[in-house]
């Protein structure tokens, strides 16, 4: 392991050891109710955790961690109550608690998680769980306890100060365990998931997959916390997997600060204890107060607490480089190797594709080659289809008929992270970063598919494929690996986002009217770029500009489209001189102009 990699491990190693001392001091100090109370508030912020990461990092609104929370504990409810206890009935519990769990998360992935899914369909999913688990609670009879859920059963018999420290050490655990993996290069995936699922999935990355594969490790945290507490209470009911229990979770999360780990811990621990001191004096007062903090907290500071915190301590304390902020340093990247073959056909082969909305016909019967090295100029007026043929081109499921193959491969109706491993890239008329993200770091997710990054550590050399390096280097980039992308100008992101398609290795580039809000200098320098991209790198580039001095300057052919169809199709001379491309941007003009004059009548 690298020094610099190391030095994160140490400190959350180093504060791992102190808490885990803490723990085992406490657990002899405190009275016997405040650790009772501890243990199942140690069990709870396990879960709030997973919460955490789920909402905080990932954009995930999830009211059913309290189910998988259930599951586990009703396994061993179930399994001690009625087939008695034993150490290997224990683990068969614990065994059957996580494979339930993960069962049931399966199947909230698979309703939730499918390719073009709404956010909301997770929420949605997730908030009915824990009512049908409870339902089916409900409906057991005396096998599950019904309304009443079961209790008396026998459990390992440890004394409590033991079960607080195995609580306490598991949520430490848990938390160096998640705060190492979420500042890793590759747990930085989770932020840029939140912020932009569509550029994620256009990098290569196959959104669902991660996020389903997130839901399932934790359910299965959950469900383990769920088993502890079932253990050690020796009582399980209803509302531990009800949708009160999972939205008390969400509460407590906002309240103490998403997507920072310890704001959540601190937030359910602090309600949990509170709540078991104040409910029994103040029962309507306690949760009236708990409720007017959240409505306080969510409208002054959707964030949570935690980060204000933080940002109070930043202010107060001397300013130190954060340990996120380390310096990277770009390095050239191994070219792949591609066959001859690849160059003999067609880079991009486009057959009869066509595109409607109903009896709105958006694109009709699109054909053309394009091949490496050429630089290809799709022109139009507003409306004519350009747009719409990208995604055509980039998504499998976007055309209504006709084929598209990249590189001799047909595309099918595959998503765009597949239409990505086949060598594609594209770059958006609106600049996509993460605006959260270093530049470093938007670029290492650039890299997740070609060079997967590592779960536990952040490496200080970013390899980058020599195309991408030259513009970083032309626009600067290269020089403010650390600065994050919110603050970057117009023209910068532009470049990053350019700079974040080629990191894929593409072979076909196709570039959405990459110019617009550019300033002269930035339209030339970028301009540059693009014919070195098709005369040096033999990449073909596919490129969608309204502006035809800047075509003319750059392009080698030129496609005309009207109306959803080909017009003009041939050399940059014989297209741009021509009558029909002049009629064409004339009747765009006219167009423009009687919408004008109509708005001032």
């Amino acid at each position: 392991m690298r020094a610099s990699a190391a030095s994160p491990w140490r400190r959350a190693l180093l504060a791992g050891g102190v808490a885990l001392v803490l723990l085992a001091v406490c657990s002899v100090v405190l009275p016997t109710f405040l650790v009772n109370n501890l243990i199942r508030a140690f069990l709870y912020a396990a879960v709030a955790l997973t919460v955490d990461l789920l909402w905080g990092y990932t954009g995930i609104l999830t009211f059913g961690q309290s189910a998988f929370f259930g599951i586990g504990a009703y396994a061993a409810g179930l399994i001690f109550t009625h087939a008695g206890f034993s150490l290997p009935l224990a683990t068969g519990a614990l065994v059957a608690g996580i494979g339930a769990a993960w069962l049931v998360s399966r199947a909230v992935g698979w309703l939730a998680f499918y390719h073009g899914a709404s956010p909301l369909y997770a929420s949605v999913v997730t908030l009915v769980l824990p009512i049908v688990l409870v339902q089916g609670i409900y409906s057991g009879g005396e096998f599950t306890g019904s309304s009443s859920g079961l209790s008396g059963f026998d459990s390992f018999d440890i004394p409590l100060e033991a079960w607080f420290f195995i609580a306490g050490a598991f949520l430490i655990c848990l938390a160096v365990t998640a705060w190492m993996f979420v500042r890793s290069d590759a747990g930085r995936l989770l932020v840029a998931i939140r912020e932009n699922e569509a550029r994620c999935e256009y990098l290569g990355i196959d959104v669902s997959r991660y996020k389903a594969r997130l839901m399932d490790t934790c359910a299965v945290i959950a469900a383990f916390a769920g088993f502890l507490f079932a253990c050690v209470q020796m009582v399980v009911a209803p509302e531990y997997a009800g949708f009160v229990f999972g939205t008390e979770l969400v509460i407590w999360v906002a309240l103490g600060g998403r997507g920072s780990l310890i704001g959540p811990i601190a937030g359910t621990m602090l309600i949990d204890v509170g709540s078991a001191y104040l409910s029994g004096n103040l029962p309507y007062v306690w949760t009236l107060l708990v409720g007017v903090a959240f409505v306080v907290v969510i409208v002054a500071m959707p964030r949570g607490l935690a980060p204000v915190v933080a940002i109070g301590a930043r202010r107060a304390l001397p300013r130190r480089r954060r340990a996120d902020a380390e310096p990277v340093v770009f390095a050239v990247a191994k070219a792949r190797e591609h066959g001859g073959a690849e160059e003999a056909r067609p880079a991009l082969s486009i057959r009869g594709v066509q595109k409607h909305f109903g009896s709105l016909k958006v694109l009709d019967g699109i054909s053309f080659d394009a091949r490496a090295g050429e630089l290809l100029s799709l022109i139009g007026p507003n409306g004519a289809g350009k747009s719409t043929l990208m995604r055509c081109i980039a998504d499998g499921a976007e055309r209504s008929a006709g084929s598209v193959e990249i590189g001799g491969t047909d595309i099918r109706t595959l998503a765009p992270y597949d239409c990505v491993a086949l060598g594609i890239g594209r770059k958006f008329q609106t600049a996509t970063v993460f605006e959260s993200l270093t530049v470093a770091e938007a670029l290492r997710i650039a890299r997740h598919r070609v060079a997967p990054p590592s779960k536990w550590q952040r490496s200080p050399v970013l390899e980058l494929p020599q195309p991408a390096l030259d513009v970083l280097r032309l626009t600067g980039l290269d020089r403010m690996p650390g600065r994050e992308c919110r603050y970057l100008s117009h023209g910068q992101k532009q470049a990053l986002e350019l700079a974040m398609v080629l990191a894929l290795e593409p072979r076909t580039v196709l570039l959405d009217e990459p110019t617009a809000g550019l300033t002269k200098q930035e339209r030339t320098q970028i301009g540059e770029i693009f014919v070195a991209l098709s005369s040096r790198y033999r990449m073909c580039l596919l490129l969608v500009e309204h502006d035809l001095e800047f075509v003319q300057q750059i392009s080698s052919r030129i496609i005309v489209l009207h109306q959803g169809r080909i017009v003009m199709d041939g050399g940059v001379d014989e297209v741009v001189n021509s009558e029909l491309v002049r009629s064409v941007y004339a009747g765009e003009s006219h167009a423009a102009a009687g919408t004008q004059e109509e708005g001032r009548a």
